[in-house]
């Protein structure tokens, strides 16, 4: 057994760190109200809803330019789509390593976007998507015509084989009717991948349906968006009132569109526990090295086991969770992801666990200023704690695992 990253993913992780260098840090410099203490101000425009501001969508786009012409933002896509067809096991190393750096332009949390891009739902478009269809994959990776993605609905979160959102067949059309949450970026995009039943009944895994919905339709209406935890937000509240779109705008099958959805999360939740690690990585090093040099009764902080050993504990959880997530990268680069869910989920829930408990253990040792704006931690706690719901909640996750621990539906542990 060799627990050695291959070579070629060591080389790139130095060449990322070259071209944040030469490339990122002095454009992220020219534009430091978007990372110190005032970021969530300047990135968000209150007077719209609580949305990115135009300005910061437009930093992050010449970050993106940059490193599209570098080559790094396409590294995990299909050579189809210009990528490298990077494995799993170097995007979830990449993810840990760029997390781990801290807050920047190179990775920023809140917008998730990062010189080695993540677009979920780009294969699935690769894959199963029309000649039409294809066209999203570009406009996403440039933003010049961008997809949103449509699962959640107010009733319905984890529990999507429940959702209420129905499309029922007219001629050569479809008549789609429901209302969905947590939109991400719709408000941006040009048309919106809902997901509707169109056949079966409730709790069914069949006969949902994945429908590529121009957002200028006749009866599709964003609402509002949502404030949360972590502004700005981009995850609006979006209507559909008897939305017209014909056969061509399935995306894969009728009654199969949970499969796109299943894609869509397993190449998201690898990733998440990959950076939530990265990022639990940094707080816990960065606290170390305040430890070190802060001063209380007369010594360093670092000599109080009361500093030393829920830090120890952290440390710990995070070595293991680390070599976890990049045994499960690796694994899911040599079978179907399906196979191994149960090992995903483990990553997913335990990652952004751990995140959230180093975030908050890095604001108690640094006191006072770890809870203010003035250092990252509060920023890195708010953002991570969202992972704890968004893509299946912890607790879904654990479902996985104990439909897995405990033989349920035929299933068993990896």
């Amino acid at each position: 057994m060799d627990f050695e990253l291959p070579q070629e993913i060591t080389d790139k992780l130095a060449e990322l760190d070259a071209f944040i260098e030469a490339e990122i840090k002095p454009l992220e410099r020219e534009n430091m109200q978007f990372f110190d203490h005032r970021r969530e101000n300047a990135r968000t425009d209150w007077d719209h809803d609580g949305r990115p501001r135009a300005e910061w969508r437009a930093l992050i786009s010449e970050m993106e330019r940059r490193a599209d012409k570098a080559g790094h933002l396409r590294y995990g896509l299909p050579k189809s789509c210009g990528g490298q067809a990077a494995s799993n096991l170097a995007i979830a190393a990449i993810r840990e390593h760029l997390a781990a750096r801290g807050l920047g332009l190179h990775n920023d949390l809140q917008d998730e976007s990062s010189i080695v891009g993540n677009f979920p739902i780009i294969p699935a478009l690769a894959d199963y998507g029309s000649e039409e269809q294809k066209t999203y994959i570009e406009g996403i990776i440039t933003g010049k015509k961008h997809l949103s993605f449509g699962l959640t609905e107010p009733g319905h979160g984890s529990d999507a084989t429940w959702l209420e959102t129905n499309a029922v067949k007219d001629g050569a059309h479809w008549v789609i009717n429901g209302r969905k949450r947590w939109n991400s970026q719709v408000a941006r995009a040009h048309a919106n991948l809902i997901f509707a039943r169109t056949s079966g009944k409730p709790g069914d895994a069949k006969g949902i349906t994945a429908f590529v919905v121009p957002t200028d339709a006749p009866g599709h209406n964003v609402l509002y968006n949502h404030w949360t935890f972590n502004m700005p937000s981009d995850h609006a509240e979006t209507e559909l009132k008897d939305v017209r779109v014909p056969d061509s705008a399935i995306l894969h099958k009728e009654g199969e569109g949970l499969v796109v959805a299943q894609r869509f999360v397993h190449e998201n939740r690898i990733r998440q526990a990959a950076a939530s690690a990265g990022a639990a990585r940094y707080c816990i090093q960065e606290t170390v090295k305040y430890a070190n040099k802060r001063e209380a009764f007369g010594e360093p902080l670092a000599k109080k086991q009361a500093i030393q050993f829920p830090l120890v504990e952290l440390w710990a959880e995070y070595q293991m969770l680390r070599n976890f997530i990049f045994r499960t990268a690796w694994q899911m680069d040599r079978q179907n992801p399906l196979q191994i869910s149960d090992m995903v989920s483990i990553c997913n829930f335990r990652a952004n666990r751990l995140c959230c408990e180093a975030a908050d253990r890095a604001m108690q040792v640094h006191g006072g200023m770890g809870y203010s704006r003035a250092l990252p931690f509060e920023h890195i706690y708010r953002h991570h704690r969202r992972y704890r719901i968004t893509e299946g909640t912890e607790e879904v996750q654990m479902r996985r695992v104990a439909q897995y621990l405990f033989g349920f539906s035929g299933k068993r542990a990896s």
